[in-house]
């Protein structure tokens, strides 16, 4: 009979074997929805297909799992190959929007108060069990338009309840990654602005040097703590190589394919049968405050657009509600102008992360 270190080191071993047996299984799940949404021709078929069917099987108990170091991989060649974009006739046309682009960050900010007001006035007597400091919190840092990681991290900080907060965004993000694409293909808004020329030719050579200088990128961001390391820094090397006219290689349509597989991936797999029954009045205010924010920013962007010239598709993306790696994702498979839309959805997110965790001590720390 075996004893309990024997015991133990058997259950270890199983759970480490049924792991990647999850993460396997998950992603021909993914692959499977990927293909289905190829054969009834639906926008990006290897985001949406993936993420609503690994989110349903999540939410239906079965045992999918995201593997994190294929996440950022995924995240790394996405910020390679939009950094790509970025020649110097494209950077010249992003600096001369540089207005629009503070008034979208300013838009981004006033509504993420605004969601976040709304949320704590229907929720905070809903809530007694919740102190008012932490309730404040949580509703503050759950309607900010940031990434989730960043936000959760930071209400756990000002002690709001960081469930609460994760499956705020976490839903937000899923919403507007499904439905914009979907109201575009159906209007019709895909190529309908030619991006400037940028590398196109994949080149064996060149690839290996663009994916190690681009490795190294988003490593040294990592080491020092930024946000999103795998996606910013691979974009700032690339975005590098682009603006000298150093054309190395393009990415691989198979391999951005990929790369959208399992960032996809990683936002189902956050879903379960607990995230719905963690307060499901909460999912249900943050699902309608969402498309309000994604009519209210549609009806932003359209202005943008009048005033900048850029095609309002363009806009839309660039201003919405969603996270960069999706919304740059959907530009550059429908092809609408994905320097302005990467420009816009990255600015913010700087914007907010240097702003929001600020500003919420000058508003509420000493009460």
């Amino acid at each position: 009979m075996p004893g309990p270190r024997a015991a133990v080191r058997s259950v270890l071993s199983n759970a480490t074997l049924r792991f990647p047996l999850r993460v396997l299984a998950t992603l021909l799940l993914a692959l499977a929805a990927a293909g289905a949404c190829l054969a009834f021709h639906t926008p990006l078929p290897w985001m949406i297909g993936p993420l609503l069917a690994v989110s349903i099987a999540s939410i239906a108990g079965a045992p999918t799992a995201s593997h994190t170091p294929l996440r950022n991989a995924g995240q790394w060649m996405i910020g390679t190959a939009l950094g790509l974009y970025f020649t110097p006739q494209v950077v010249a046309l992003v600096a001369s929007v540089w207005w629009a682009i503070a008034l979208a960050i300013a838009w981004a900010l006033a509504m993420g108060g605004a969601f976040s007001y709304w949320l704590y006035r229907l929720h905070a007597a809903r809530m007694p069990h919740v102190p008012m400091r932490s309730m404040r919190a949580t509703a503050y840092f759950s309607g900010a338009i940031g990434g989730a990681s960043e936000m959760t991290l930071l209400a756990e900080r000002a002690g709001a309840r960081t469930d609460l907060v994760a499956s705020a965004h976490s839903l937000r993000v899923v919403m507007v990654t499904v439905l914009i694409p979907f109201a575009m293909q159906w209007s019709g808004m895909h190529g309908l602005e030619i991006n400037l020329s940028s590398v196109r030719e994949v080149r064996a050579g060149g690839l290996v040097l663009l994916v190690l200088a681009t490795g190294a990128g988003a490593v040294l961001m990592r080491a020092m703590g930024r946000s999103n390391p795998w996606f910013i820094g691979a974009l700032l090397v690339a975005m590098g190589f682009s603006v000298a006219g150093v054309q190395l290689s393009a990415v691989p349509t198979w391999l951005s394919n990929t790369a959208q597989l399992v960032i996809a991936v990683s936002l189902g797999a956050r879903f379960s049968r607990e995230f719905l029954q963690t307060a499901p009045r909460w999912l249900g205010t943050v699902a309608l405050g969402t498309l309000g924010l994604i009519a209210l920013c549609g009806a932003f962007a359209w202005g943008l657009a009048v005033v900048t010239g850029l095609h309002p598709a363009t806009m839309i993306l660039g201003t919405s509600p969603g996270g960069i790696a999706e919304m740059s994702i959907t530009a550059k498979v429908l092809q609408l102008g994905v320097p302005v839309v990467t420009a816009f959805q990255v600015c913010r997110l700087v914007a907010v992360l240097l702003v929001v965790g600020p500003l919420y001590g000058w508003l509420f720390g000493r009460q």
